[in-house]
């Protein structure tokens, strides 16, 4: 099977921002864009009928729409259009599996918005056996801007960051993100964030020389960890970051103006329901730019 990059769309604002962001991917990697709609009411494609007869035409239309954008601005790229007869929960975890990567457009930061999909892209998050991308749509135009908006629509930011918590091997976070930067000619950033712990505390306050033997320690296994990926992409600026705060609070501020956050996920058994850890939800909820959710052992 040829090498493809899927985007689930279901004609929002939000899918058609996530086929965008992946039309730039898929071109930067030399894949194929494979847009994806699902609808379990999709009926075997009519012959010789008039559009206004056909039970499809919407969701033909939705794909074709898409495409023809896209093809625009990117001559160069394959761009194949695929309508599947299922529920869209099923078909999009096929894509996943299928796929280099899947994306799929997210509605909002606050609780009360859902994402792409009401709750199924959550699902596909947690239970996709590939990474899954979400994208924002674009801000409102009644939303103000933050230095932190500016700074990006400047070009001013745009680097890859990647959430490690160095409790066990995360080379297929490090492959994505190391992979991604080189594909965009960005700087990677790596962060680590741990919290301080009971035993650092004093009736005075905090024990400097423990935060520091901390900070130290944190330090040297994410210069372990990224040894051998520095060896292997040369040409990747990199840089590592140790904060002494929550981890979730450590990725999502570290976030703020990059063009890609990137986050680990552990790989479901059968016996555990599908979930996400802390620093993955805080990532897809708070985090104001794409976000790659990573699965791994």
């Amino acid at each position: 099977m040829e090498q493809a990059l899927t985007v689930g769309l279901d004609g929002s604002p939000e899918s058609l921002a996530a086929a965008r962001w992946a039309a730039d991917e898929a071109e930067r990697r030399r894949l194929t864009l494979r847009l994806l709609h699902a609808w379990p009411l999709l009926v075997p494609e009519p012959t010789r009928v008039p559009s206004e007869m056909d039970q499809n035409y919407w969701a033909k239309r939705l794909v074709h729409n898409a495409q023809k954008e896209l093809q625009a601005h990117h001559p160069g790229l394959t761009v194949v259009g695929n309508l599947v007869a299922d529920d869209a929960q099923d078909a999009l975890l096929q894509a996943a599996s299928e796929s280099e990567m899947l994306v799929l457009g997210s509605r909002g930061l606050t609780p009360v918005e859902s994402y792409f999909l009401g709750d199924i892209s959550m699902i596909v998050v947690a239970r996709a056996e590939r990474p899954v991308v979400l994208v924002r749509a674009g801000k409102r135009a009644e939303e103000p801007s933050t230095p932190a908006d500016r700074e990006a629509e400047s070009g001013a930011a745009g680097a890859v960051v990647v959430g490690l918590k160095l409790r066990a091997p995360c080379d297929d976070l490090l492959e994505f993100a190391f992979t991604t930067a080189a594909a965009r000619g960005v700087p990677l950033r790596a962060v680590h964030g741990r919290s301080t712990p009971l035993h650092a505390y004093t009736p005075w306050g905090v024990d400097h020389t423990v935060t520091q033997e901390i900070v130290q320690d944190a330090r040297n296994h994410l210069s372990q960890a990224l040894g051998p990926w520095r060896e292997k992409f040369p040409g990747v600026d990199v840089a590592a970051t140790t904060r002494l705060e929550s981890p979730a609070r450590a990725v999502v501020e570290a976030a703020e103006g990059a063009g890609l956050l990137v986050v680990g996920r552990h790989k479901h058994h059968p016996n555990l329901g599908p979930r996400l850890g802390p620093v993955a939800q805080a990532a897809v909820h708070h985090a104001r730019c794409p976000v790659a959710v990573v699965p791994h052992d």
